[in-house]
């Protein structure tokens, strides 16, 4: 187990080195865009590109980059967006909203498509399961965005229940209740997608394991089906419910790109929609790496998490 961890995280490091070499050298093969007149801030722009080598080769320009990464944590400063300060602290200073969104948006979602999943193995082929069935690929199919826009119509607009875009700091603090209910829309609409999800996983799951052997064993010892459901089909269908919910958590750091933009979040999703509008390289190159990292991390984390759940799985094992 220990060597197969070491063998997946040296493979997640040489597939991240790859995917920032790859765009480090596409973007450097674009014109370089031109620094916004915004007085002596240029001058410190200037200075940056001076330092990092932009007069110089790509492959020099890459190491120099590499270098000030790794010796400084220096990631830049913004060029088109936020011109002069540093990369690295803008990201950070953003990166509360996005977590936020996405957190309450998980912590909502799963309760509720555990429960119409485990509703739906239950009632088998019955009309109760094929109507889930039918919201969940109705709900898999329509990409988020197409929900933020009903979500930001009928709620927001019609009703009136939300406002149409986030609350300023200047008018609630980030934990509070306003704030909360500003966000809901977008939790909404990201939190469609999840319980569709974790609902079709957990039926799929809990309809094999309620056809087991075992569970007949179960009701024939004098369990009811409530107690067999709980003890022994509901801890089997778990071994791959829980790894997909511990995904759902890591990946809360990865944010919603569009939505966030949708609802004029300040998080880090919306800052790369920007990045790549404006060619703010910089921030571009930043926002790549960590959201590969935060994807290739959690794709680590998931396949060693079935070896804590059930000790009956070895990673990496020959037999």
């Amino acid at each position: 187990m220990t060597k197969y961890v070491i063998k997946r995280i040296l493979l997640m490091f040489l597939t991240l080195f790859v995917i920032m070499t790859m765009c480090f050298v596409l973007i450097k093969l674009l014109p370089l865009p031109a620094i916004k007149q915004m007085g002596r801030d240029v001058n410190l722009v200037m200075a940056k590109r001076e330092q990092m080598g932009y007069n110089r080769p790509i492959m020099v320009q890459y190491y120099l980059f590499l270098k000030s990464i790794f010796t400084q944590w220096d990631w830049g400063v913004g060029e088109q967006m936020y011109t002069g300060l540093p990369v690295w602290q803008t990201l950070i200073q953003k990166l509360p909203y996005t977590v936020l969104v996405n957190l309450y948006s998980i912590l909502i979602s799963i309760p509720i498509g555990l429960a119409l999943g485990i509703f739906a193995a239950l009632k088998k082929n019955k009309w109760q399961d094929h109507l889930i069935s039918t919201m969940v690929v109705v709900f898999i199919s329509v990409p988020s965005y197409v929900y933020a826009f009903v979500v930001q119509y009928l709620l927001c607009f019609k009703l009136g229940w939300f406002p149409l875009t986030l609350e300023s700091l200047d008018n609630a603090r980030l934990f509070s209740w306003r704030m909360f209910v500003s966000m809901m829309p977008a939790i909404l609409s990201l939190g469609f997608g999840v319980v569709a999800g974790l609902a079709r996983y957990t039926r799929a799951e809990l309809s094999e394991v309620l056809t087991g052997d075992y569970m007949l064993l179960a009701r024939t010892k004098g369990l009811t089906r409530a107690q067999a459901v709980s003890r022994h089909a509901l801890r089997n269908a778990m071994v791959v419910i829980l790894p997909m919910i511990i995904g759902e958590f890591i990946g809360i750091l990865g944010g919603s790109l569009i939505i966030e933009n949708i609802f004029m979040i300040p998080g880090i999703g919306s800052l790369y929609i920007s990045s790549i509008n404006v060619r703010d390289y910089n921030f571009f190159m930043a926002l790549t790496v960590f959201y590969t990292f935060i994807g290739l991390a959690s794709g680590i984390i998931i396949d060693i998490s079935y070896g804590f759940i059930d000790p009956r799985i070895r990673m990496g094992s020959k037999k």
